[in-house]
């Protein structure tokens, strides 16, 4: 019976959708030969100065417009800021100002370049290389591993009343008392719309008996990482690796508290490395065995470094087991050590690594939002991306690594191939990544042009009296119109689209008669959800 009632819902959910149309106004590229349009940006510089206080963004707006005496006055402005917040001993922040100077052409000396990279650098936990507190054998590790217990009071159940307990793992990366989690394990803690009791605590193995009191210093709900604190200094503190140099095959074990059974150690091997279950990167799926209670927990490898995170399992399945590579936990810890939520970057874009002989060549642009920093920079589809900062990029996963490391607000190079083969370089100003990038790409642009990030599909209009009749101009390979059987050339009518905030999901009700599927007239649902991992 709920197999019959399931089409009739998303009838009655269509029926009523108002939401498939375009947007009143669509940004176009800025025509800096107009002297009218150069007015308006250069008022429009100054107001970010004067008005909203961001001045890397008006820096590079400059930079776009190309007045030298304009890029000078601004290029001051930021580095006044930047000496202010090395005054302040906001190091991080001072770092990014730094970083978008010097990619303006600002000069600085040997001596200040050194000073800000150790400063940035200082004190950042897990990243020192003290290896006075290193485990030498398992049970060391172990010791080095903890439970996370969170305490949210009581809930009521069938008129009884029962501890509401979270319980999870983690392990100590610094002698100070830093260790790491997962956020969903402490999310509680941290999360504005939660209004209930929570309260933080470790166990250390040694001592379950004890509760010692933990705070959260910095935490990333989009890569599920927590850096928390305790005031004691641990016994044993784990190193981290690199993930770099783990293959599939290659054994691990798994340390953490499932089921409340603290200080289990489990074995296995990388079963892949390139599982995308986040938003951003790849994560590593492995055998051995996880449970509840493993999440945050460290996964070492045979010289005792941890390599990744335990982060999530498939209940009711042996083996699908899956972890957070420790490079990202590296990438982040500046961020999460700076403290609160850790907000990430992204140009307006979308993309996939482009391969030629088996072999990856770099990040192909294949949709640039109107509007976004990577349109008005001029980043286009068909373009190359082979560096950022300097550094390669020979596919998607370099460029969202890279941006791991990034804050919004900073301005970065990138090198690229533009279509048709010639080498550029252009600066693009990082914003801060929306919770819903399919939403924002929807109401930015027309729907045959947003159908390519977010469903796979390019659609040319079919007719100029009846917009919602579409012709399939390109598919993307291994994308959702692709997986769904359709083809260049096929005709489609979009009759409803509805966007689902309680599962991060987009719905698009289409009419259509596929050639893979013998041109038969057949409606269907395509779903994507509200971010996707080829975004940056």
């Amino acid at each position: 019976m709920k197999k019959l009632l399931l089409p009739l819902v998303f009838v009655l959910c269509f029926t009523g959708c108002s939401t498939l149309k375009n947007p009143v106004n669509v940004a176009q590229a800025i025509d800096y030969t107009n002297d009218d349009v150069v007015e308006n940006e250069i008022n429009r510089i100054r107001r970010f100065i004067q008005e909203d206080g961001d001045t890397v963004k008006a820096l590079w707006r400059s930079l776009l417009l190309g007045k030298e005496e304009l890029i000078s006055e601004c290029q001051e402005i930021v580095y006044e800021q930047y000496k202010e917040a090395l005054e302040s001993k906001e190091y991080f922040d001072a770092n990014n100002l730094y970083i978008s100077l010097k990619n303006s052409g600002y000069s600085f000396s040997e001596a200040e370049e050194n000073k800000i990279k150790e400063l940035y650098s200082k004190d950042i936990p897990g990243l020192a290389g003290d290896k006075s507190k290193s485990p030498k054998t398992i049970e060391d590790c172990l010791n080095a591993s903890l439970t996370i217990w969170v305490d949210r009071g009581v809930t009521i159940k069938n008129g009884g009343g029962y501890p509401d307990i979270i319980l999870g793992s983690g392990f100590f990366i610094d002698k100070r008392g830093y260790l790491v989690t997962n956020y969903h394990v402490i999310e509680s803690m941290v999360d504005p719309s939660y209004e209930g009791y929570s309260r933080l605590y470790i166990k250390l193995l040694s001592d379950m008996d004890t509760k010692i009191p933990a705070k959260v210093i910095g935490y990333d709900s989009l890569l599920d990482l927590a850096l928390l604190k305790v005031e004691i200094e641990p016994e044993f503190v784990l190193s981290l690796g690199s993930s770099k140099d783990l293959h599939i095959g290659d054994k691990v074990s798994a340390i953490g508290t499932p089921l409340g059974l603290e200080g289990t150690l489990t074995s296995g091997i990388i079963s892949a490395t390139d599982r995308k279950l986040l938003s951003l990167g790849n994560v590593f799926q492995i055998d051995a065995a996880v449970n509840s209670g493993n999440s945050g927990g460290p996964l070492i490898d045979q010289k005792l470094n941890v390599q990744a995170i335990v982060f999530a399992g498939v209940p009711n399945f042996q083996g699908l087991n899956f972890a957070i590579p420790v490079e990202y936990l590296r990438q982040e810890l500046p961020l999460l050590y700076k403290g609160n939520k850790v907000l990430h970057a992204w140009t307006g874009a979308y993309g996939h690594t482009k391969k030629e002989g088996g072999k990856k060549k770099g990040l192909e642009v294949q949709y640039v939002m109107p509007g976004s920093s990577a349109f008005l920079s001029g980043l286009r589809p068909g373009d190359v991306i082979t560096g950022i900062q300097g550094n390669s990029v020979t596919c998607l996963e370099d460029m969202q690594l890279a941006y791991m490391a990034m804050q919004p607000g900073t301005m970065v190079s990138l090198d690229y191939l533009k279509n048709g083969g010639e080498e550029c370089r252009i600066f693009v100003y990082l914003e801060e990544r929306p919770e819903d990038p399919s939403i924002q790409i929807y109401k930015s642009d027309l729907i045959s042009n947003s159908f390519e990030p977010l469903f796979g599909m390019k659609l040319v209009n079919a007719s100029s009296i009846y917009h919602k009749e579409y012709v399939i101009s390109n598919i993307i390979p291994g994308s959702i119109a692709d997986q769904s059987s359709f083809s260049n050339g096929d005709k489609v009518l979009l009759k409803g689209i509805v966007f689902d905030k309680e599962n991060s999901a987009i719905y698009a009700q289409i009419y259509s008669k596929r050639k893979k599927k013998g041109f038969l007239d057949i409606t269907m649902i395509l779903e994507t959800s509200y971010d996707s991992s080829y975004y940056f």
